[in-house]
């Protein structure tokens, strides 16, 4: 594994500085996206314990797809900015289409996972208070979302309106589409 540019600052947009950050679940702990820029004190708010929560609940699904053979994890969403209390981690992870269209990828995640919260079935969305999006189930557990990535378009559009792959939509901001930086988590099995 390549070594990957440190998480210095955030840039003036408050994103994650362009690239890709490889980091193992203890350095993102450690990390400028759970402690704050040079400490908390330099954005209001700043929930670090929130911020470790979502790593700590990441971290159980990113074991959970090392179980069954994924590596390639990806995350970002607001918790790569600097948002003080993100509402959760979004990520995606890539896997083979067979693994993935067969249900075997998800009968398999959901045998390791106590709340049996892998699936991406739209009618299995359901309210929470306080958002206007319904959610998955393991946004409901966990407060993160990991979609399967075998080349298929994300819904989510550029600037000029076509449609992005998840690699190319995640280094993206939405609605501006300013270049932000993703993290990839690697190093622990």
């Amino acid at each position: 594994m390549t070594a990957s540019p440190p998480i210095l600052a955030f840039n003036g947009d408050g994103l994650l500085p362009a690239g890709d950050y490889v980091l193992t679940l203890a350095e993102l702990q450690d990390s400028l996206l759970v402690n704050g820029p040079a400490g908390k004190a330099e954005i209001p708010g700043w929930d670090m314990g929130w911020r470790m929560h979502l790593v700590e609940n990441l971290g159980v699904l990113c074991r959970q797809l090392w179980q069954v053979g994924i590596s390639e994890i990806c995350v970002d969403g607001s918790f790569v900015e600097d948002k003080s209390h993100p509402n959760d981690i979004d990520g995606y992870f890539e896997c083979d289409l067979q693994y993935l269209a067969s249900g075997h990828l998800e009968r398999d995640l959901n045998l390791i996972d106590p709340h049996k919260v892998w699936t991406w079935d739209p009618s299995a969305r359901r309210a929470c208070r306080g958002f206007t999006r319904r959610q998955l189930p393991m946004w409901h557990v966990y407060r993160v979302e990991l979609y399967p990535h075998v080349g298929q378009l994300s819904g989510l559009q550029d600037k000029h309106g076509n449609e992005l792959e998840f690699p190319s939509a995640f280094r993206l901001t939405r609605g501006h589409s300013l270049r932000k930086g993703i993290v990839k988590i690697g190093g622990e099995r």
